[in-house]
């Protein structure tokens, strides 16, 4: 298949071009060749009429002599004809001898019209040359005349114009070909146009627009896109000043509140201490403002992190990182129950460690949170392209069709839930994309959740690191 508008409009132009050619060639061969056929058989047959009813019986006398047979096929080679003359129960006089079985090849047809007295013709070659056979009886009971005319000059102009066509032909498609790749090139300017506007759009650049060239059809579809274009890009800045205003709201919220949280859970501190000297009752109350304050402080601190990305605030300061040690004192004060699945050689990445903490922390407080008592598995696999990071854990997993969400602010898979933000693995997004790195989620067979964190490995690493096999591979968000 021809791929490209400007190659398929380019081969149907050079079609129709060839289709037009060919039609017309042929039509003209065949009229030219019809034409020049009837035109000679006209001739031949007048001709023969005259010689039949004029010269023959002049030659031939009346009765006619078979003597003077010779002398009338002299005078039919004098006019450029050849002749076989047959007399009344004689035998065929032919002249040249050439034309011997010229008449057992002609028609029967035509020798029976011809015996009747009528003028026949037929086309054949005689020798090898093209020729016209006009045959016919002598006025007078004359002797049955056969004019042998060479008609190969007709099948030489009929070759010469079918070789003109056929050149005719090669240079119209060679012109079809030129021309329709200059009309394909303007008629399919301003879709290129068009092209170059939208790959601009597509990088950034909101203020590309299409050339408006003429009040045709193209014009009028450039200028709609222009005004589609206008109309992306004030909807883009709106959303962009919308966005912008989100999250200065969000950073003077989170910065405002930072300060009373703060004495809350000062406050708080000092009510934990003084639990025990209140009734049950009050003592219970306590408990929940303290876990309430405490949560309070938690999102406090999300927010303000998230301030701080979206201002691009946030710097990575790399130094070697042990991530077997790193994984450890994370699952230890985060889930000291979680099953930790290390390679037996140490993996050393150039990383920062407290950003890795925060992405892992973050895995496990959601294992921990979505699957209370149930298995969690921190697993480590190192490859020569990349090191993994695992959290596994045996919850009820996330719906397929919200899966490739849950590392968006605010998204909680189970709204009913409560207790998180559902900033935790947004805030793990963000901390990963500072270190190059990705997030990916699938659901576990036969229940629960994996979510991994992929980091790019730039230098070897140490002890010939082996590459994991697994049998499913997460959604890549």
């Amino acid at each position: 298949m021809i791929g490209g508008v400007r190659a398929r409009l380019t081969a149907t132009i050079v079609a129709l071009v060839m289709v037009t050619a060919a039609v017309l060639g042929i039509a003209a061969s065949l009229f030219v060749d019809a034409s020049l056929h009837q035109q000679a058989l006209d001739d031949a047959r007048d001709q023969a009429r005259f010689d039949l009813s004029v010269l023959a019986p002049s030659i031939l006398g009346s009765p006619p002599a078979p003597d003077r047979i010779p002398e009338l096929a002299a005078a039919f080679r004098f006019r450029g004809l050849e002749s076989i003359i047959i007399p009344p129960g004689g035998e065929p006089t032919y002249d040249p001898s050439s034309l011997r079985g010229t008449l057992d090849q002609i028609p029967g047809s035509v020798r029976r019209f011809v015996d009747e007295g009528q003028i026949a013709y037929s086309w054949q070659d005689v020798g090898g040359v093209p020729s016209l056979i006009v045959g016919g009886r002598s006025s007078g009971g004359g002797p049955a005349i056969y004019l042998v005319r060479d008609v190969s000059a007709i099948e030489q102009a009929l070759g010469q114009l079918r070789l003109a066509l056929g050149l005719g032909a090669l240079v119209a498609v060679v012109l079809a070909v030129v021309a329709a790749r200059v009309v394909a090139r303007g008629v399919l300017a301003p879709v290129d146009e068009a092209s170059r506007a939208a790959e601009r759009i597509e990088r950034g650049d909101l203020g590309a627009r299409v050339p408006v060239t003429s009040d045709d059809e193209f014009g009028q579809w450039a200028d709609r896109f222009n005004r589609m274009a206008d109309s992306l890009e004030d909807t883009i800045l709106r959303l962009e000043a919308a966005q912008a205003q989100n999250r200065r709201f969000v950073a003077d919220v989170s910065h405002e509140l930072r300060t009373p949280v703060t004495a809350l859970v000062a406050e708080a501190s000092l009510l934990r201490d003084h639990l025990g000297a209140l009734p049950p009752a009050a003592r219970r109350t306590g408990e929940l403002v303290i876990q309430d304050i405490g949560r309070m402080r938690d999102l406090v601190e999300d927010l303000m992190e998230l301030s701080r990305f979206d201002a691009a605030g946030e710097e990575v300061r790399l130094q070697p990182v042990d991530l077997g040690r790193l994984v450890r004192g994370v699952a230890a004060a985060r889930h000291p129950d979680a099953v930790l699945e290390l390679p037996d050689e140490r993996v050393v990445i150039d990383s920062d460690p407290r950003r890795l903490e925060r992405i892992l922390a973050n895995f496990i407080d959601n294992a921990r949170e979505h699957a209370p008592g149930a298995l969690v598995v921190v697993r480590v696999r190192a490859t020569a392209e990349d090191v993994t990071v695992a959290v596994l854990d045996r919850g009820p997993g996330v719906p397929p069709d919200r899966l490739d969400r849950i590392f968006e602010r605010f998204y909680m898979a189970d709204p009913s839930r409560r207790g998180g933000s559902g900033l935790g693995l947004a805030i793990a997004a963000e901390n990963a994309a500072l270190l190059g790195g990705e997030l990916l989620a699938r659901n576990r067979s036969g229940g629960g959740l994996e979510i991994q964190l992929v980091l790019p490995v730039t230098e070897p690493l140490p002890d010939g690191d082996r590459a994991a096999t697994h049998d499913e591979q997460p959604e890549r968000r």
